[in-house]
């Protein structure tokens, strides 16, 4: 069966139209118990699960969050707004970078911002970072087209009933390209940033505990 190229390529454009994020108006304004929070989560998200019956987030996933220090506790079993908003952020991060590179970028935003009187709070720095998805989905559609211009020009000497599968093996060999050298990139920029020593980290978790119990 002949693929229909400009079909093909509006289905792709069409997914990624589809591709959304938690707005910061959806969010719970109660505190939810485990099976609300993965509940919330998979109807939100639903979009990207590559298959219907794929679960977003499961209570496994969230206690080994927790017990690797990416997410803090919940109080009495119950999960805050912006225990919802680090497991978006887990959720996103975590088919690209190890548990070690996602404690390097999340754990300075926890510590600093997760139930914090800071002016900035953890709900402005998700709105912000989210806000940029429009636009950049728009690019990606652009450049996603030109990928797949390109990479249906190739193999003009294969033999006919080969270039289907051809044209595609190379549109999908330029898109991993693209995600190996942009995770390439991010693994980078982690591995220059500021590493805390873990006794000092330590010292400083213990320090804030107090001050909030003397609080």
């Amino acid at each position: 069966m002949t693929i229909d190229t400009k079909d093909f390529l509006n289905s792709i454009l069409a997914s990624l139209s589809r591709i959304d994020y938690v707005k910061p108006e959806d969010l719970p304004n109660i505190d939810l118990y485990m099976d609300q929070v993965t509940t919330f989560m998979d109807s939100q998200l639903a979009s990207s699960k590559r298959y219907p019956d794929d679960k977003v987030l499961t209570k496994t996933m969230i206690n080994n969050y927790a017990k690797n220090n990416l997410l803090p506790p919940p109080v009495k079993k119950k999960y805050t707004k912006e225990h919802v908003l680090t497991l978006i952020f887990i959720y996103y991060f975590k088919n690209i970078l190890s548990i070690s590179d996602l404690q390097h970028i999340l754990n300075p935003i926890t510590e600093k911002y997760f139930a914090s009187d800071s002016d900035l709070s953890l709900t402005d720095i998700y709105s912000e970072v989210f806000s940029l998805e429009n636009d950049e989905v728009a690019h990606l559609a652009k450049d996603i087209t030109r990928i797949f211009n390109v990479s249906f020009d190739t193999f003009k000497d294969a033999p006919e009933e080969d270039k289907e599968f051809l044209h595609t093996f190379s549109f999908i060999c330029v898109l991993s390209f693209d995600v190996f050298v942009k995770k390439m990139l991010i693994e980078k920029i982690i591995d220059e940033l500021p590493k805390e020593n873990p006794k000092e980290k330590a010292d400083k978790k213990e320090k804030n505990k107090k001050e909030s119990h003397e609080k």
